[in-house]
């Protein structure tokens, strides 16, 4: 049985997942999409044949041939769409973070207990093969029990202002840090107890308009005395650099890589290479992974391995940072509930 999948939102990930579910993945076929905008959806039909453009998410979810739906919209904008979608009886594939509170993701969570569907939320990294290899080693005990780790993620330039407002994206730390929330707590088999967060606007001082910034250190204690440090920016003019570090009891383990090309230029005026220049280019095998994991749950009826807990906790910790960023001390993740 071929699964009909729907995409709701067309921007830049949405995108990248219409593309992926209509052209790569197997078992699937893309069948509608929607997004407000008509001419970005009228584009999409015009490169996939036998696609449905909707403007309006309920009648995408009314169609019978869509089965599942991939949520890409903003994330002001999850609550309303993911409860609809569970209400509809779709399963659902939701973007991060699931919402910009948790009042709102405890809703979506609770419509989708009691529609009784399957849902995943979209932390690509844990399908990266480097972190995936990573927490394999951890389980088998190789590098013993984890003490400490750093995840740092750096890309080369800033959102768009309207973007950036926290309003609609929850801001840097929520939009960006979440990823790396999630690593840290699935790497480290811990739950943050804590945080502090250091931040500040030096490269484009231009996002406090919005109230917004540039670059944030986080530093973190876990339930069982592992210490941790997100660093998240928008200034890595250099290129796209996401990398973690975990140091063990018996060992450590370096994850991530900066050059792209396996090719050194070495000249008399010195050794160059080049760097990775943003995501697609870093992840896009995850995010197909992730997707393929998604379909695979759907077909054999199996609970997705990244749980709606996970995407809460990982949200919970955000909030935290960014009550701390706001109120300039340490802030127990506890206290964000």
């Amino acid at each position: 049985m071929t699964l009909g999948i729907g995409v709701v939102g067309l921007g830049r990930m949405g995108q990248v997942y219409a593309t992926h579910v209509a052209r790569t993945a197997q078992g699937v076929q893309l069948v509608a999409v929607a997004d407000a905008r008509r001419a970005v959806v009228d584009q999409m039909v015009q490169q996939i044949a036998g696609v449905t453009a909707y403007e309006h998410v309920h009648d995408l979810l009314a169609d019978p041939r869509v089965n599942a739906v991939i949520v890409a919209t903003p994330t002001s904008t999850h609550r309303d769409v993911v409860v609809a979608a569970a209400q509809a009886g779709k399963a659902i594939f939701c973007e991060k973070p699931t919402a910009l509170t948790l009042t709102e993701t405890d809703e979506m969570l609770v419509a989708v207990e009691k529609a009784g569907v399957m849902f995943q939320v979209g932390f690509m990294r844990r399908f990266d093969v480097g972190c995936a290899e990573a927490k394999r080693q951890i389980d088998a005990g190789r590098i013993g029990q984890p003490v400490t780790i750093r995840s740092i993620g750096r890309d080369p330039t800033r959102t768009s202002l309207e973007y950036a407002n926290p309003a609609m994206s929850g801001g840097l730390i929520i939009d960006m840090g979440i990823h790396d929330f999630d690593l840290v707590r699935w790497l480290m088999n811990d739950e943050i107890e804590r945080v502090y967060s250091e931040t500040s606007s030096l490269v484009y001082p231009e996002l406090r308009t919005v109230g917004d910034i540039d670059t944030a250190m986080i530093t973190l204690k876990f339930a069982q005395g592992g210490l941790g440090n997100i660093e998240v920016s928008r200034t890595a003019i250099y290129g796209y650099d996401i990398q973690c570090n975990i140091i063990g009891t018996k060992g450590a383990l370096q994850v991530g890589y900066l050059q792209q090309t396996p090719v050194l230029t070495l000249t008399k005026d010195g050794v160059l290479h080049d760097v990775i220049p943003g995501f697609p280019q870093r992840f896009g095998p995850a995010y197909i992974a992730q997707i393929e994991h998604f379909v695979e749950c759907l077909r054999t009826d199996q609970a997705p391995s990244v749980t709606a807990q996970d995407a809460r906790a990982a949200l919970q910790a955000s909030l935290a940072a960014t009550r701390s960023q706001h109120e300039g001390r340490i802030v127990n993740v506890r206290e964000e509930m």
